[in-house]
């Protein structure tokens, strides 16, 4: 393992594992028939790498990008050979990654002076966030951290539901308003109790709605106005969960998103049950956000810290079952 054993630990290694099969699968077995019988890198060895790609969703633009990459190390060392193939692949495939400016993350630790770190969670409904938001507190409870989240998405009673069912489960506090509330008086209460608390963390969780861009806009820079009344420089961060599930879709949500508000971070969902985990790639090149966390499961453990050379070198190996 070498380079991320020290992030990355054998349960992690083997959750991803675990959650990238079907990726793999697909992945793995069309790249393995592109170079299938060939002793150097041709054209037709080039494309078929490009239609392995682009089939994992990996998006037409990125797969580009990385051909196009790859033909040039070709050049350059005139005689490749499709054993070094593979390793250029996944070189150029961890180059296109982009890393996250502040490592702290990392190990559920708050970047220096940012106490609370406030943390505003932005997607669609369903994709998963209520979800990702109670593993994320889960995560930093576990490092040792006093977290509280917040239940600004007053839109849908299911979301404050949901989130007062994860604060639960993973025993931290969560404030929330009656249904229909303005959602950032709920952010303010958050923060401010947040502080009242010398929490550590804060997480709130914003309604998922695309089918009113203006609204959304207003809605998340409100937020961020009234919370910066009580912490200037919150939030800290803006993070964007997309399901990685819906392949090109997800893309587009990014898309809309990046579109609407500054997002800073992403952690992308449901990568377990597709062969779609490409899209990890189309949308980190594309939007140059650093992907932070991926959802690989149910379970409450089930997210992981994204790692780029873990999430490459999986992608490469097929696991036994």
């Amino acid at each position: 393992m070498g380079l991320f054993d020290k992030l990355f630990g054998k349960k992690e290694k083997e959750s991803l594992d675990e959650g990238l099969q079907k990726t793999k699968e697909g992945f793995f077995s069309k790249i393995t028939k592109a170079i299938a019988g060939k002793t150097t890198v041709d054209d037709e060895v080039l494309d078929n790498l490009e239609e392995a790609l682009v089939s994992a969703d990996v998006g037409i633009d990125t797969t580009i990008k990385i051909i196009e990459r790859i033909e040039k190390r070709v050049k350059q060392d005139k005689y490749v050979n499709t054993a070094e193939l593979n390793q250029i692949l996944q070189e150029e495939i961890a180059a296109i990654l982009v890393d996250a400016p502040e490592l702290s993350y990392q190990d559920f630790e708050i970047p220096e002076g940012k106490k609370p770190y406030v943390i505003l969670v932005v997607g669609v409904n369903g994709v998963g966030k209520t979800t990702t938001i109670g593993k994320l507190a889960h995560n930093y409870k576990k490092a040792g951290k006093e977290v509280v989240l917040g239940a600004a998405d007053t839109f849908r009673a299911a979301a404050v539901d949901q989130l007062t069912i994860w604060s639960e489960r993973v025993g931290v506090p969560i404030v929330k308003q009656a249904m229909g509330s303005d959602p950032s008086a709920v952010a303010f209460d958050t923060v401010k109790s947040a502080v009242a608390r010398n929490a550590d963390v804060v997480i709130i969780d914003t309604a998922g709605r695309l089918h009113n861009k203006l609204h959304l806009m207003d809605e998340l820079s409100k937020i961020k106005r009234v919370i910066q009344k009580v912490i200037p420089d919150a939030p800290h961060e803006v993070m964007l969960v997309l399901d990685g599930s819906t392949g090109q879709n997800a893309l587009e949500q990014a898309k809309q998103f990046t579109a609407t508000t500054e997002v800073s971070a992403l952690s992308i969902t449901k990568l377990d049950g597709t062969a779609k985990g490409g899209v990890v790639l189309a949308i980190a090149d594309q939007f140059k956000i650093p992907v932070k966390y991926i959802g690989v499961g149910e379970k409450i453990d089930d997210l992981i810290i994204f790692n780029k050379h873990a999430f490459v070198e999986s992608l490469f190996t097929i696991t036994e079952k």
